[in-house]
């Protein structure tokens, strides 16, 4: 059975028993103490702790999981995957343990011909917490598992809570016996490898504190209402059904496998080293593709330095495998079609998923280049001491600081007869993992205490009337006050004001919130800020500017109406610019993120390499462009499937609702998925200015524009300073770029004759240095310091000519600057003197310890610098020492 038909059985089975299909979250939420969704039911969290009233009473999903605690792990067993699909069926104060074990055994026991899995149900084994009989006698009484088949465990390994306080409860296992081939009898217990879990049910009905029961610790209530949370490995059930060893052999994940036999040469199966590559590759493929298709690039920190990680495994594990060309296109070629059936997503937006996959391999590949360079260097300074092994520090360096893998490091060391204290760099490994651990422990803390809103969320959501007016009657629902609900509040008091209805936008969708008041008679609050809680609550943050405010005041709410104007012209400036950069680009300049507020927008979007100044100057043109045509600004409400059926864009990353608002803007100029204010034409935006464009990450740009009257203020500024110029160079405005290019050019010709000058100056000294050469054995050697204030390549000139002045006898030549407490240095070495073993890399390991200093080069020249001037004395005797040693 393949696994696109296990998803579609498992939901189909629970959509006839009640349930509401929801699609998966995007692997992105809101969530502080998440990187990525790792479990089915994270989109579900508000109704299970309270902050929510749930849609429906019984949904369903398989839901696209990301964990990446154990990178490392991958490959080396069959066991680990960053990527999963977790299927689950969840009750939220409906049905509880009877209904959620009937429903997973029918499903699991069911034949196929009637549309269940058809497991052997002979081999299925139970296992229940050791303080729920009553789990176990539905088992036996409702499944007719027997007492023998039902196992019961601690709460190690049967209870769940979310790490934190709050619900939590017993859970029961579906363990599946794989048979004597694969571990000893005695059921879980005993062997979970024979025993292969496929399926957890969560029974959520207690309220753990600070002490989790897992650990022994009772819980410190119940909930009011028990639920149901449950979640089945999507790929150990397939793996199963489809009768292969492991998972890196289903219909998934297999092809990836025979794509890179193709392109290494090399078979799977052969042996364990090949084997874990493979399996790298497979894995992290799947999940790279996964993380870029919900908008994830590659980065130095958070989720795009684990895609960025995940990437660049991939190139390394193909390079060892013997790839020669880059492979990524074709890996992220082979996980689309495989995975599209069911993640339709990762097809439409493959162009996007392919640029920002090829484009870290390219960068990767130049950071193996460099890798490569830095460890010769190393290698040649361990072996200049005698030594055989290269420092755990140092390969940690290479690794964390320059993205050098260990294996590689390992390679290379075993290929230049050296070894790598491992110990040592795992040590140093522990600790940064650690360090991280202790850092996202920090960040992790109790969900934050949305309790106090609960009660207003369940009432319903706040009616914005923004679109229409901004003033509006409204009364006071609730005051708030460090984190407390008071029944007033006086002047100078900052307060959390919730309204029935308000004209003033909540920030949300990149447009920050609106400013304005709150005023009665004799009454006047300030708004500062205007928040959602659960998307549908409007909390008002305020200030108590006069009079006194109470629960129950009918008050009047208003949006300031300069500050609404220039907003409006913002996010409606935003969408052009979005518009204009896909009509130039390409429709690969997907949206990645923005910021509108009065006069000002900033646009983030993906697409790799600088735009050129053409690029830049035609976004700005289309952009005005649609705002003289004065396109009519159209709103309407609609499903979310027949919105982008008609070619409305959405935001990677976002959730969106059953039903979505979309703005048009000039029929097919512009169309998207937007819940913000915007002005009625297109003209009504006035003149947009580009400010500028730049990267702010890895395959991700940034344009910055200002619009309307902040537009027209920043054009008047430039336009004073053209004029300024024009005033100085005394010629018309239209005349100053040709007369700035003349005086450049000027500059040019005066630079190029200091700079002759200059080397001339320099050169005049290698004379002096000729003759002050000492004879090493058969070599003449100058190791000295260089004329203070010698720059790194007029160092390099003097050294080539001083070498060129020894003809063919064999010469080697050091030279140490020092320019501004820094120590460049050349090493350059004759043919001569190379045919005796004097090599220019090797020399530099033998000093660029006392000057704090690492280069590289080739055996005739190597460069670099330290940072330490006060060693340059040692370091010439150090060359001196090591050339006497080889050429002595």
């Amino acid at each position: 059975m393949q696994t696109h038909e296990i998803r579609r059985r498992f939901l189909d089975h629970f959509v006839r028993a009640g349930h509401t299909e929801v699609p998966s979250a995007s692997l992105i939420l809101a969530d502080p103490n998440l990187l990525f969704v790792n479990a089915g039911m994270v989109q579900f969290k508000p109704y299970f702790l309270g902050q929510e009233a749930p849609p429906y009473p019984r949904a369903t999903s398989v839901q696209k999981c990301v964990r990446t605690g154990d990178i490392e792990e991958v490959g080396v067993t069959t066991r680990h995957n960053t990527f999963f699909q977790m299927a689950g069926n969840f009750s939220f104060g409906d049905y509880f343990k009877e209904g959620a074990i009937t429903l997973a055994w029918e499903l699991i026991s069911k034949s196929q011909e009637e549309g269940g899995f058809g497991f052997d149900t002979e081999r299925i084994w139970v296992t229940a917490y050791e303080d729920d009989p009553e789990a176990a006698e539905i088992w036996e009484r409702v499944a007719g598992i027997p007492k023998e088949r039902i196992q019961f465990r601690d709460g190690k390994d049967n209870y769940w809570d979310m790490g934190v306080p709050g619900p939590g409860g017993p859970c029961s296992e579906i363990y599946y016996d794989r048979g004597p081939a694969y571990g000893k009898e005695g059921g879980p217990v005993a062997d979970e490898d024979r025993y292969l879990e496929i399926w957890n049910l969560v029974f959520m009905q207690d309220i753990r504190g600070e002490l989790s029961p897992k650990l022994g610790h009772p819980p410190v209530g119940s909930l009011p209402k028990k639920n149901i949370d449950t979640g089945m490995g999507v790929e150990r059930v397939a793996m199963l059904l489809q009768g292969v060893e492991n998972v890196y052999e289903t219909d998934l994940l297999r092809p990836i496998i025979d794509k890179a036999e193709e392109l290494t040469g090399r078979s799977y199966g052969v042996e364990h080293a090949d084997d874990v590559r493979f399996r790298v590759i497979a894995d992290h493929a799947r999940t790279a593709a996964m993380l870029i298709s919900d908008g994830v690039n590659p980065g130095n920190d958070g989720r795009g330095y684990v895609l960025r990680r995940l990437l660049r495994r991939i190139v390394r594990s193909a390079r060892l495998l013997g790839a020669e060309k880059p492979v990524m296109a074709e890996f992220m070629k082979v996980v689309s079609d495989l995975m599209s059936p069911s993640y339709p997503e990762l097809a439409t937006d493959f162009g996007r998923i392919e640029t920002v996959a090829v484009g870290e391999e390219t960068a990767f590949l130049k950071t193996l280049n460099t890798g490569s360079t830095l460890f010769d260097n190393t290698a040649a300074a361990v072996k200049s001491k005698g030594g055989t092994k290269i420092a755990g520090s140092d390969a940690f360096t290479l690794h964390d600081t320059y993205g050098f893998p260990i294996d590689l490091t390992l390679e290379m060391a075993a290929e230049a007869g050296l070894s790598v204290d491992e110990e040592g760099f795992r040590t140093l490994m522990a600790e940064q993992r650690q360090r991280a651990k202790e850092d996202a422990a920090a960040r992790k803390h109790a969900h934050a205490d949305l309790s106090i809103y609960k009660e207003l969320v369940d009432r319903g959501a706040t009616e914005f009337t923004g679109f229409d007016e901004l003033t509006s009657e409204a009364h006071v629902l609730a005051l708030i006050a460090d984190g407390v609900r008071v029944p007033t509040a006086t002047v100078g008091r900052d307060v959390e004001v919730i309204l029935d209805r308000s004209p003033l936008y909540a920030e949300s969708g990149g447009q920050i919130a609106d400013r304005g008041s709150i005023t009665a008679a004799g009454l006047k609050l300030r708004v500062n800020d205007v928040q959602k809680i659960a998307k549908k609550l409007w909390v008002h943050k305020t200030t108590v500017e006069q009079g006194q405010i109470t629960e129950g005041d009918v008050v009047l709410a208003q949006a300031d109406p300069a500050w609404r104007s220039g907003a409006t012209q913002g996010h409606s400036g935003t969408h052009m610019v979005h518009a204009a950069l896909r009509q130039v680009l390409g429709p690969n300049a997907v949206q990645a993120g923005s910021l509108n507020k009065p006069g000002y927008l900033r646009f983030d979007f993906n697409w790799q390499g600088q735009l050129t100044e053409q690029q830049k100057a035609d976004i700005e043109a289309v952009s005005n462009d649609a705002v003289g045509a004065d396109f009519p600004v159209n709103t309407f409400v609609t499903d979310l499937p027949k919105a982008k059926q008609m070619g409305a864009l959405a935001l990677f990353g976002e959730n969106y609702g059953d039903e979505v608002r979309v703005v048009e803007i000039g029929g097919p100029f512009s169309m998207e998925l937007c819940g913000g204010t915007h002005v009625q034409h297109s003209s009504q935006i006035g003149p947009i200015t580009l400010l500028g464009e730049s990267s702010i990450g890895s395959g991700v740009r940034r344009v910055e524009a200002f619009v309307g009257l902040d537009s027209y203020r920043y054009l008047a500024k430039e336009r004073a300073l053209l004029a300024g110029v024009a005033a100085s160079l005394k010629v018309p405005s239209d005349e100053v770029p040709g007369r700035v290019e003349q005086l450049v050019e000027r500059l040019k010709v005066a630079e190029k004759e200091l700079e002759r000058t200059k080397v001339a100056a320099v050169l005049s000294s290698a004379g002096k240095f000729v003759d002050d050469a000492e004879r090493v054995g058969g070599v003449l050697l100058v190791a000295a310091a260089a004329p203070e204030g010698v720059a790194a390549g007029d160092l390099r000139t003097l050294a080539t000519d001083i070498r060129g002045r020894f003809g063919s006898e064999p010469a080697v030549v050091v030279l140490l600057g020092n320019v501004d407490g820094k120590v460049p240095f050349v090493v350059t070495v004759n043919k001569g003197a190379q045919e005796l073993g004097i090599k220019a890399g090797d020399l530099v390991g033998s000093f660029g310890p006392s000057i704090a200093g690492r280069g590289g080069g080739k055996p005739e020249m190597a460069q670099g610098a330290g940072s330490d001037p006060s060693g340059i004395a040692a370091g010439v005797a150090a060359v001196r020492a090591r050339v006497a040693e080889i050429a002595g």
